[in-house]
């Protein structure tokens, strides 16, 4: 059953490669699952471009374990030299846009999913999510199926991790700063120009350290993404804009990161887009993660975003392939990921959904 479910997987993984599925554009990779899970007899809801389904025996006096990730996909980028909607089979690799990120990973929970579908007196609950608009972090993805799906109290997001666990995750919290000056004509003095008086705050950006490191995380990293100033060559600004990328440990929150900048940064202004994308982390004695130490799996903290942001509850990064082929170039997984994936997957929930 394992190995059919396997290559049905991977089959149905060729056929998101080929389907365009960019962030808000997923509804025919949504038919494609739901095709899916209509051939593997499982009862599914649909969501907008979100497809989730419940266990065949699911228990509300039980915990809940949610699987999840997504199958919408950033553009292709153009150092691509293979057709990014061409499901591309060499040496054992199997090519295409979103095949790595997280195309695998998702087959592969839904493979593991059919696998307990009809299991019965299994410890936990299950449900699935194939989730949308995990790349834009938009307001239809995951964050949106949570008032909607049981209440989850444990859950494995499907990541490219090489099937170690990542244990924590770094939050993100983008800001908006702004340096002012006195906008003048080029050639007459002017002792308050927004562009000098950036050089300070640039400097203090480079050079501030957070106090409070993480075991799981390491330091909250602080970093100058884009800057811009200035309409012509012979007008002084009157201010530059900055914007500021923050990835935030669990030893803050995100409000805490906020309060800090806020207060201590030399800016004029700096304003937060957004508090909700949160650090997670699942505890080191949790069954999960004592079953995959069992398994010989490493364990290690995350420094890249998932939809485990939007988790209130302790959450797992787990999936096939690496985390480095994301969003580049000729994106690609190993067909014996998936395998190894599936194989995984299926006994570490084994080992925490069968009572002894």
């Amino acid at each position: 059953m394992i190995e059919q479910l396997t290559q049905d997987a991977i089959a149905l993984l060729k056929k998101l490669i080929e389907t365009q599925s960019f962030s808000s554009e997923e509804e025919q990779t949504a038919g494609h699952i739901e095709a899916w899970f209509t051939n593997h007899n499982i009862v599914y809801n649909r969501t907008k471009n979100n497809i989730w389904a419940l266990n065949k025996h699911f228990d509300e006096s039980k915990p809940t374990l949610l699987l999840n990730s997504h199958h919408d996909t950033v553009k292709p980028n153009s150092a691509y030299t293979k057709d990014p909607f061409k499901a591309i089979v060499e040496d054992g690799k199997l090519f295409g846009l979103g095949s790595n990120d997280a195309g695998g990973c998702l087959v592969s929970l839904m493979a593991t999913f059919v696998y307990f579908y009809n299991h019965e007196n299994l410890k936990y609950n299950l449900v699935i999510v194939a989730s949308a608009e995990e790349e834009s972090s938009g307001p239809n993805g995951l964050n949106s199926m949570l008032p909607i799906i049981p209440k989850v109290d444990v859950a494995i997001v499907g990541e490219p991790t090489l099937m170690n666990l990542a244990v924590a995750e770094k939050g993100l919290v983008v800001f908006d700063a702004v340096v002012e000056g006195t906008p003048s004509h080029a050639a007459h003095p002017n002792d308050d120009n927004a562009l000098y008086n950036s050089i300070e705050a640039l400097q203090w950006f480079k050079d501030y350290k957070f106090e409070k490191s993480s075991e799981a995380l390491g330091d909250v990293k602080l970093t100058v993404t884009q800057i811009n100033a200035g309409s012509q060559h012979n007008v002084v600004p009157g201010h530059v804009d900055m914007v500021v990328d923050v990835r935030v440990n669990d030893a803050y929150s995100n409000a805490e990161i906020a309060e800090i900048l806020q207060s201590q940064a030399p800016v004029t202004r700096i304003i937060p887009r957004s508090l909700r994308l949160n650090s997670s982390s699942i505890p080191m004695d949790h069954d999960l993660v004592k079953a995959g130490i069992a398994m010989g799996r490493s364990t290690y903290g995350s420094p890249t975003l998932s939809d485990q942001a939007v988790l209130s509850c302790s959450s797992l990064k787990l999936g096939p392939g690496d985390s480095t082929r994301s969003h580049s170039a000729d994106e690609f997984i190993y067909i014996s990921e998936i395998v190894e994936g599936v194989q995984i997957y299926i006994e570490l929930l084994n080992r925490v959904l069968i009572p002894a």
